[in-house]
């Protein structure tokens, strides 16, 4: 046996509690090589300290600040569509810390200012394109009014007196001889206002001044930038006339309100003319500078993109490392750090090596100092895991993490649950289907792991080889089931059966006759279509649920047998593992016994019949129901032990674990104290015995071992009925297939028309990519993940471990911390 390799999985990897000390000279070091080892689990010694009184928080309030600047660059080289661009350099070994810091820093500061800049060219340019479209919106307004007042003058020159038409304005005479130097001058503010809010600004200028006002507003095509927000808002310009310095301050106060921008206005054609040139020249000028910014301003990101990852992962680094050192405690003389945690036995020389070389790499003249420690501490559970088994250990993770050494039902998960979930989803066409789309990510896996996911694409690549083999067994138990989307095929030779006149296919098998050996694997083709295709299928699904349930359950209790002997629990061997198999398999195990026998002898025995009155009339004579000699002695031997079986897992164990309390700690009232011993040395270990000198309460034990008993003795008959969902679903999952194909694509078929058939193959492959291959795969993958966590490990995994967690650079996140 010692000769053996060892089995990784089934037993997490024995593990040490290590003593460390560390010169203060190369402890940075050091916690940098066992981060790059990963294979330590340090143990926070300043628990009692607040993050802000431990002895590096300067230094991690530098990483945090750097780590803040690189958020801030990545950021912008986000928004300027550069951060794809960004590459991962070589981590060059000279790198500072402190030269990192200022270069950031300078580099913040360049970048800060360029945003500073361009964001008030941009404001600039922005006002300037707005006064441009007033100038040139508010001219047009302008010359159609001048062209109308010429072309009515010319119409009053025209005309007589008498012969004036209504349009003809008010007035006229008196306006014609009143003196113009008597004229109101109406003064004018121009700008542009938002379009969703003209119509509320229209009508507050209107009560404001009660209609002391003439506003004229033209639509502006196209969303214009906001100056203020920079961001693109469809506007309107406007041009407001009045007469008094009362009415233009409340017009400017309603238009800040309304977050108009106003702009100067001349009613002078030549200076309009003027002030758009002038206005057009500058938005040239400030485009080219604003391009010109954005160039340096893309080069010096370019520049901090090829760097950002090889940054990014040094401050990460750094920032682990202080953080882990401040879990360190720093000894009486000031000197050195002391670490305690965990690692595995077999890493002892790799930790011993990496701490020599830190020693040596830092010039120090003290070497670390590697301690074992002895503790009754329940130690963490490590298993190494590669990406094949990591995916079917975090499923057994999921219900809980495995106590140190417990045997672990990942090793058997691997098998059992794709299995489970195929028995549930055996159809060879949507196997290959499964198959074909797993593959494509275990193809594609390099890829797709440098690439940030959706949560759903990145649950599905994390479970491509559980998918894998899913779609493998899946293709198994098709063949078996002789399923290709419900068709079945003549793949292993031809059917045993023959036809005994045209019309066999709408009799039962009563209509068929056995014309050759039996179909050498899987189901005979024959059956599909027949009128007996359901009871048969029935019969045999049902059967072979409860023959893979009390297997699996069987399993499970021998685990638990495993478990006992490698922690050397003769209790539980003796009065748990013997009475769990007596009482499963007197009752269930012998269903399964019956199943077997009927199948090989070909009986039309009714098996509910014998388990029933197996309980009701133990001694009757079965009849014909009897399946082979001795059975009705086999029954009532079978069902004595069962009922002794339950009183036999109830009574002695609270009894023995009573027993062996007293015989513990009986004669330990009193110690001799020997003479040199310090008592002071023992108070640790006195403090870790005071837990065994606590009060045994008998009552306690004897409850938890009635409930686990009883818990037993009901879950064996509901978890052999929960088994029987491998049956239900497989039915069901070939029923939908089955009508899916016959009444869907078969249908369209017979319309002799392209169009429907193209309809019924669109509506075939939805349905069967949809229902069959998304919904029904999670259906039957969320079963067999209940098969898992409560008919097989409940027999024997407690799952109340916690996970090793080593200090490793591998586990750092490529995204940025919140």
């Amino acid at each position: 046996m010692d000769g053996w390799p060892t089995m990784d999985l089934l037993r997490s990897e024995p593990m040490q509690l290590v003593h460390l000390i560390i010169p203060i000279e190369s402890s940075r070091r050091a916690i940098s090589y066992l981060g790059e080892l990963g294979l330590f689990q340090f143990k926070d010694l300043n628990a009692e300290k607040s993050p802000f009184q431990r002895t590096y928080a300067a230094q991690i309030k530098r990483c945090g600040e750097m780590a803040r600047r690189l958020r801030f660059f990545r950021d912008q080289m986000r928004k300027a569509g550069l951060l794809s661009q960004s590459t991962m350099s070589t981590m060059s070994n000279d790198t500072d810390l402190d030269s990192l810091e200022v270069k950031l820093g300078e580099l913040e500061g360049d970048l800060l200012e360029m945003n500073a800049n361009n964001e008030q060219l941009q404001r600039t340019y922005s006002e300037l394109l707005e006064y441009k479209l007033v100038l040139q919106k508010a001219g047009e307004f302008f010359s159609s009014a001048q062209s109308s007042a010429a072309a009515q003058q010319r119409e009053i020159e025209v005309q007589p007196m008498g012969e004036r038409s209504m349009d003809s304005p008010l007035l006229l005479e008196q306006e014609m001889t009143t003196d113009p130097s008597k004229h109101v001058k109406l003064g004018s503010v121009s700008g542009l206002v938002p379009r969703e809010r003209s119509m509320a600004f229209e009508r507050i200028l209107f009560r404001a001044t009660r209609g002391n006002v003439f506003l004229k507003q033209s639509v502006v095509n196209g969303a214009v930038v906001d100056p203020v927000s920079g961001e693109k808002v469809e506007k309107n310009v406007f041009i407001i006339f009045y007469s008094g310095e009362r009415a233009k301050s409340k017009i400017l106060k309603i238009c800040e309100a309304f977050g108009a921008n106003r702009y100067p206005f001349t009613d002078d054609l030549g200076k309009q003319f003027q002030m758009i040139t002038e206005v057009s020249g500058k938005i040239s000028e400030r485009k080219s500078t604003i391009d010109a910014g954005l160039l340096h301003r893309n080069s010096l990101l370019q520049t901090i993109g090829h760097q950002y990852g090889q940054w990014n992962l040094l401050v990460k680094k750094e920032k682990s490392i202080y953080h882990t050192l401040n879990m360190l405690s720093i000894d009486v003389t000031k000197m050195c750090l002391v670490a305690e945690g965990w690692c595995p036995v077999s890493a002892s020389l790799q930790i011993q090596n990496a701490l020599q070389q830190a020693t040596y790499d830092s010039n120090s003249q003290v070497g670390a100092i590697f301690q074992v420690l002895h503790t009754k501490e329940s130690p963490p559970t490590y298993f190494r895991t590669n990406k094949f088994t990591t995916a079917f250990q975090e499923i057994v993770d999921a219900y809980g993490v495995a106590k140190y050494q417990e045997a672990n039902p990942g090793v058997y998960t691997i098998v059992t649950f794709p299995f489970l979930f195929a028995v549930m989803f055996g159809d060879w066409g949507h196997g290959i289907c499964l198959l074909l789309a797993t593959l494509y990510f275990i193809i594609s896996e390099r890829k797709f792991s440098n690439q940030k996911l959706g949560d759903i694409i990145e649950m599905t690549f994390g479970g491509r080889y559980v998918i894998f083999m899913m779609a493998l067994f899946s293709i198994y138990t098709g063949l078996i089931y002789n399923e290709f989307f419900s068709v079945p095929f003549e793949l292993f030779g031809p059917s045993a059966y023959a036809c005994r006149d045209p019309s066999c296919r709408d009799a039962t098998t009563v209509g068929l006759t056995k014309v050759r050996d039996t179909y050498p694997f899987g189901l005979d083709p024959k059956w599909h279509g027949s009128r007996s295709e359901l009871p048969f299928l029935n019969s045999l699904k049902m059967k072979m649920s409860i023959l893979l349930g009390v297997a699996q359950m069987n399993l499970g209790i021998v685990l638990s047998y495993f478990n006992a002997k490698f922690f050397a629990d003769k209790l539980n061997v003796w009065y748990q593992f013997v009475p769990q198999m007596i009482f499963l398999n007197s009752l269930f195990g012998y269903l399964s016994l019956l199943i077997i026998v009927k199948w090989c002898t070909g009986s039309k025995a009714d098996l509910y019949h014998v388990m029933i009155y197996m309980f009701l009339s133990p001694f009757d004579d079965l009849g014909e129901n009897q399946l082979f000699w001795g059975q009705g002695f086999l029954q009532v031997l079978l069902l004595l032990s069962a009922l002794v079986a339950v009183p036999w897992m109830l009574f002695p164990k609270p009894y023995f674990l009573k027993k062996q309390h007293v015989e513990r700690h009986q004669g330990q009232s009193y110690a001799l104290l020997l003479s040199g011993e310090d008592p002071l040395d023992d108070d640790q270990e006195d403090h870790h015995k005071s837990k065994d000198h606590e009060e045994f309460e008998f009552s306690e034990i004897f409850v938890h071992q009635l409930i686990h008993t009883i818990e037993f003795v009901l879950g064996a008959v509901s978890n052999t009925a929960s088994y029987l969902r491998l049956w239900a679903l497989s039915l069901a999952h070939s029923e939908l297939s089955s009508v899916f194909y016959d009444k869907v694509l078969l249908l369209a078929w017979g319309y002799d028309n392209v169009i429907i058939l193209i309809i019924g193959i669109i509506v075939f492959v939805s349905a069967t990519g949809g229902v069959l291959l998304v919904m029904e795969t999670l259906s039957a993958f969320l079963h067999a993940l209940r098969l898992h966590w409560v008919e097989f490990m409940n027999k024997f995994y407690a799952g109340a471990g916690y996970k090793f967690y080593p200090f490793s650079f591998a586990l750092l996140s490529s995204e940025d911390d919140d």
